[in-house]
């Protein structure tokens, strides 16, 4: 007898293909809770459309975004008001970063896209004295405990898609439209990494195959 999984996960595609939702923007206010209520300059790496962008600038004095494609950057500058206090930045985060120090440096789903002890000792540098680095990024699953979450998040998803979309079809918002790669690193690869790049990082899997680092500069 043929496993009916095939068709079950084939069935799941076709209905996340249908309803997407942003993953990441399901983070954006858990983010918020982990910075000051005010700072001064916040710098959002892999920034996409802008819509964590336009969040921050809710408590800073300025906000850079910076991606490196120009299509969804050009979105972004669309989707946000002239009156606000943001720039947007085409270019290379590691080779091209907006001058700092920055008291907020933010990151979602973006830091796998770039060689990962790098990205975090560049943060690092250009993170103000007592300023937070808050990362929202993506494992591949190795562990029981990896794939054990991910058997949670199956219903947890088709649930949110369910409730975001209010049932019916739609396209896929603009934060999804920027081009994307798979993760490579395990959660356990991650967390070494970052301990040695960031002493004291706090990591923690997360559901949606996510994970979150805070990190606070003394």
């Amino acid at each position: 007898m043929k496993s009916p999984l095939p068709r079950l996960f084939r069935a799941l595609e076709r209905f996340h293909a249908s309803r997407p939702w942003d993953h990441n923007a399901h983070y954006h206010r858990w983010i918020l809770r982990q910075l000051p209520g005010r700072f001064d300059s916040a710098l959002d790496v892999g920034s996409g459309s802008g819509d964590l962008v336009r969040l921050l600038a809710t408590r800073a004095g300025t906000v850079h975004g910076i991606d490196a494609d120009a299509t969804v950057v050009a979105r972004a500058r669309e989707l946000t008001g002239p009156a606000a206090p943001v720039t947007f930045a085409v270019g290379d985060a590691l080779r091209e970063m907006p001058q700092g120090p920055h008291d907020v440096i933010t990151c979602a789903a973006a830091v796998h896209h770039m060689p990962f002890g790098p990205a975090l000792a560049r943060f690092r540098q250009h993170l103000a004295s007592g300023g937070t680095l808050v990362v929202v990024g993506l494992y591949r699953p190795r562990s029981r405990t990896d794939y054990l979450i991910d058997a949670v998040a199956i219903p947890s998803n088709v649930a949110m898609a369910w409730i975001k979309n209010r049932g019916r079809k739609a396209p896929p918002p603009a934060s999804m439209t920027a081009p994307t790669r798979p993760a490579t690193m395990s959660f356990a690869e991650i967390t070494r990494e970052a301990r040695r790049e960031l002493p004291g990082a706090l990591l923690r899997r997360r559901l949606f195959w996510r994970y979150t680092l805070v990190w606070r500069r003394d």
